[in-house]
């Protein structure tokens, strides 16, 4: 079992508490046994990776006590408060001072397991942006600006540091709105050319003198030229010459477009496309890391409450689920958008899990999984679906009720 899933259980009858452990031991959950506040003290802090389930009624020191000193410890440790009949008022008071949930006794193993697992998650968000915060202090640009613990995360992360240390042309490529210049920030920040300016510019605006001045700006640090595919064909080439000129500045672009596509129309010199492809770094869509929509979209919410100067809102996970089920093909811009239209109370097209229904949300999220899943196979049909664990004809069948096609996917 792993450590973010574990239970402080606190409850002075052992009866009770052995039969609530051994509820979560079936559910892959592991508890901790205790039968009073002194026992249980120790385990209570930002330290603790888990959650809390305490008796309200015990002997001393009861289970508001221990949620005092837990809010104290640790504010954002979920504590759920187990109430016998007739103590529900108690529990509701509870909640108002910082609960997380409460249950009455006796509680079955479903109602158990489901607060727990989502007292649970509410805990690994938390965690997860605290580590964040970390590898902030520490001043790791890629884990400050590229989150979340997805494979396709932690990959990018892996390959923007490798980049960053090589110091040659860059080509970043992504879906509209993945923010191409964020990554290409990071690149920067971790490279050696770091206290050197970091000039960010329009492909589109340039001519030859915008060209050279803004390589003059850059001096020993770096030019990020937004948006490559939009450069007028005549500075193409002035750009060309300048890279194969000797010079300090580095040169990064990014691009939303197929190049390759654009090389082939006659737009794009291929001479520049290759000279430009030194190295590339590819932003997967957030339907390829859905699963880290939530710690994005919290981040987000600080970031626009911050921005508005009010309270940062509660986001629940309902709301959560209901982020997750959508396609996004706006990417991380729209998300970010729908970050600041929930902080300042706004209504927008984001539809939550429980107004979708059930069978509309399962829909999603299975095409999402499957569109990730053909991403990462670069559209190959054969090994996505053996991947997947489907049978080949089953697969088929789900790529047509979603509307996807395989080669779609291919890069």
């Amino acid at each position: 079992m792993s450590g973010a899933r574990r239970v402080l259980v606190v409850d002075d009858d052992a009866a009770v508490r052995e039969a609530l452990g051994q509820t979560l031991e079936l559910a892959e959950i592991e508890p901790i046994l205790a039968g009073s506040y002194i026992e249980a003290k120790d385990h209570i802090g930002p330290e603790f990776d888990g959650v809390v389930v305490s008796d309200i009624r015990m002997p001393g020191r009861d289970g508001f006590f221990l949620l005092a000193e837990a809010r104290k410890r640790d504010p954002e440790l979920p504590v759920i408060l187990l109430t016998g009949e007739g103590d529900v008022p108690m529990a509701v008071k509870g909640i108002g001072e910082g609960a997380f949930d409460f249950l009455e006794k006796p509680c079955g193993p479903k109602e158990l397991v489901g607060a727990v697992e989502k007292a649970l998650k509410a805990r690994a968000l938390v965690l997860e942006n605290r580590r964040l915060k970390r590898e902030l202090e520490r001043g790791d640009a890629a884990a400050r600006m590229i989150f979340g613990q997805s494979a396709e995360a932690q990959g990018m992360r892996a390959q923007v540091r490798a980049v960053a240390r090589a110091g040659a042309e860059v080509l970043i490529t992504g879906a509209p709105g993945s923010q191409t210049a964020k990554v290409a920030e990071v690149i920067h920040l971790l490279s050696p050319a770091a206290p050197q300016p970091f000039v960010k510019r329009l492909a589109a605006s340039l001519d030859e003198a915008r060209l050279d001045a803004a390589i003059e700006a850059a001096g020993a640090g770096t030019l990020f030229l937004d948006e490559i595919s939009a450069l007028p064909a005549a500075v193409q080439l002035v750009l060309l010459d300048r890279l194969e000129s000797p010079g300090e500045a580095r040169i990064i672009a990014g691009t939303t477009r197929d190049l390759m596509a654009e090389m082939g129309a006659g737009r794009f010199a291929a001479d520049l496309y290759y000279r430009l492809d030194v190295m590339q770094v590819r932003i997967p869509t957030l339907q390829e890391r859905r699963e880290d929509i939530p710690v994005l979209f919290r981040d987000y919410v600080a970031q626009a409450a911050e921005q508005a100067g009010i309270p940062e809102p509660e986001v629940t996970e309902e709301h959560l689920a209901g982020l997750m089920a959508q396609d996004w093909p706006g990417n991380a811009r729209s998300l970010m958008s729908a970050a600041m239209r929930f902080v300042l109370g706004m209504p927008g097209e984001v539809q939550e899990a429980a107004e979708l229904g059930l069978a509309e949300q399962m829909a999603r999220v299975e095409k999402s999984l499957i569109a990730a899943a053909l991403g990462r196979q670069n559209g190959n049909a054969t090994a996505t679906a053996q991947a997947l664990k489907l049978p080949r004809k089953t697969f088929y069948d789900k790529l047509a009720r979603h509307g996807l096609k395989a080669e779609d996917f291919r890069r």
